[in-house]
């Protein structure tokens, strides 16, 4: 069975969130901060991580950079603040989701089976999107049984958002995740291979869309 950490400094809070994630079938596991947090996952094989923004100890903005940086778990940010500048700060720091309390409990499960979703997507070679399958062993498009090759820092955008179909990358996410955290480019890099995806697969004949967020970045999604 796996396991979901929830962590926040009201035991309220944790109560709820355990029972709005039951559905998923996974252990559930505490923690009041952000320390007690890292403890845990250094001794467990954590598979989600639900996390508060502000805490004693250890804030949720700390302990998801580090969690980020050691170990390979989604989070998802809970908190009060939803601010755009918030948003951005905790996708930045590598948070998978961002849910404002008070929150629809459906809510946060349907988000919560999504991220699940996503990581066990980018543990595959081959993902869909659309009526597109992308294959990384070869570097290969797919549709209507016709394969093409395009170049690779295209390829490895579009995987990059099909892998994670819903999620949110700022710009600066996409530089470090494609061309490396080196890249000396700009965030208009980014938006001129993302307009050259949608030239090479037009979204309305293709079944997808990746939809620039202001002042975020973008998100692939399905078309309606």
């Amino acid at each position: 069975m796996g396991k979901v950490l929830i962590v926040d400094d009201d035991s309220n809070i944790r109560e709820l969130v355990g029972h709005c994630l039951a559905p998923l079938g996974l252990e559930r596991t505490e923690a009041q901060n952000g320390r007690e947090a890292l403890a845990i996952c250094a001794q467990a094989k954590i598979d989600l991580v639900v996390l508060d923004a502000m805490m004693p100890e250890l804030d949720g903005w700390a302990a998801c950079r580090e969690l980020k940086r050691r170990y390979e778990v989604p989070v998802i940010m809970l908190t009060v603040k939803g601010e755009t500048s918030d948003k951005v700060r905790g996708f930045e720091l590598g948070a998978d989701d961002y849910v404002v309390k008070p929150f629809d409990p459906p809510e946060l499960l349907a988000r919560a089976k999504a991220v699940l979703r996503r990581y066990k997507a980018e543990t595959d070679d081959v993902v869909e999107v659309g009526d597109l399958v992308l294959d990384r062993r070869r570097y290969e498009v797919r549709s209507d049984g016709e394969a093409t090759v395009i170049p690779p820092k295209e390829f490895e955008l579009l995987f990059k958002f099909a892998s994670s179909p819903g999620k949110t990358f700022t710009r600066d996410q996409l530089l470090d995740a494609v061309w490396g955290p080196d890249h000396q480019g700009v965030d208009r890099t980014v938006d001129v291979h993302v307009n050259r995806i949608r030239e090479r697969f037009p979204e309305e004949r293709h079944g997808y869309r990746i939809t620039a967020i202001r002042g975020l970045g973008y998100r692939l999604e399905d078309a309606p």
